[in-house]
C-alpha cells in the first residue's frame, strides 16, 4: 500500500490533530522522530505517514518552500482540464476534416 492509500483512510481532522501532537511534543521526545514514531502507533499509521504529514504541514504552512496542497489539486484540476480540451479539440479537428471532405466529394459528382 502506498503512504498516499495509507493517507486516505485517515480524515483530515486526523491528520492535522497528529502533526499538532507531534509538534507539541516533540520536546518530550529525544528527536522529532522519537515523537513521529511513539505518536504514530498511537494513532494507528507508520511513522513514514505521519512523516509525510509533518512535510506536508511544514510546506502548507509556509515554514518550508514547496506546492502546497491547494496549489498541487489546481495544477491536477487544470491539467485535467487540459487534457480534456486537447482531447475535444482532436475530435473537432477530425470531425472538420470528414465533413470537409464530405462537402468536396459531393460537389465534384456529377
Amino acid at each position: 500500500m502506498t503512504n498516499q492509500a495509507r493517507s486516505l483512510k485517515f480524515s483530515p481532522e486526523v491528520r492535522v490533530r497528529a502533526v499538532r501532537l507531534v509538534l507539541e511534543h516533540r520536546c518530550e521526545h529525544a528527536s522529532q522522530w522519537a515523537a513521529i514514531v511513539s505518536i504514530a502507533a498511537k494513532i494507528g499509521c507508520t511513522a513514514q505517514t505521519l512523516n509525510e504529514w509533518l512535510k506536508k504541514a511544514d510546506v502548507d504552512s509556509g515554514r518550508k518552500p514547496g506546492v502546497t496542497t491547494d496549489m498541487a489539486a489546481r495544477m491536477k484540476a487544470l491539467e485535467r482540464e487540459n487534457r480534456e480540451l486537447r482531447q475535444a479539440n482532436e475530435i473537432l479537428r477530425k470531425a472538420s476534416a470528414y465533413f470537409a471532405q464530405a462537402e468536396l466529394d459531393r460537389r465534384w459528382k456529377p
